[in-house]
């Protein structure tokens, strides 16, 4: 079905995307040039319909230094968080803390020592892997931090 007329699209890999993309193609052609809708058929008269809305200008257009209006806004914005969110984040935070130190408190002797026994021991060459692999990510985060700062 490659019977692409004015363009040098490629053929598609699948035939019924292809159809399809042919008739809207086909609608949005007949649109522009009004030809006689009477010979399409639905699916043809809804493509050039929409073909027809796309056209139109729309109806309220933004005004001509929108860009300037919304750049202006933003830059009057306050940059940083409303307090109250500040407030309330920290208050979720130590919620959730103090819920975690009492479920350890509570309910720690029974799993605790299931995590100490899958943990190497202090002698063991992996315990030395595991502090040098925390070692690495704890400085990789400080020079993370310290560009951060050095940008602002």
């Amino acid at each position: 079905m490659n019977q692409h007329i004015d363009d040098d699209i490629p053929p598609f890999d699948d035939s019924a995307c292809e159809r399809e993309w042919l008739a809207q193609e086909s609608a949005m052609r007949r649109e522009r040039l009004h030809l006689d809708p009477a010979g399409d058929d639905a699916r043809s008269r809804r493509y050039r319909l929409l073909a027809r809305a796309l056209r139109e200008p729309m109806p309220n257009g933004l005004p001509a230094d929108f860009a300037q209006q919304v750049a202006a806004r933003v830059a009057a914005s306050p940059k940083a968080a409303p307090r109250i969110e500040v407030v309330l984040m920290i208050a979720l935070v130590a919620a959730l803390v103090i819920a975690a130190a009492g479920v350890t408190v509570i309910y720690g002797s029974a799993w605790l020592p299931s995590f100490s026994a899958i943990l190497p021991a202090p002698q063991a060459p992996a315990s030395r892997w595991l502090l040098a692999l925390a070692g690495c990510l704890g400085v990789s985060w400080l020079l993370g931090q310290w560009q951060q700062r050095v940008r602002d």
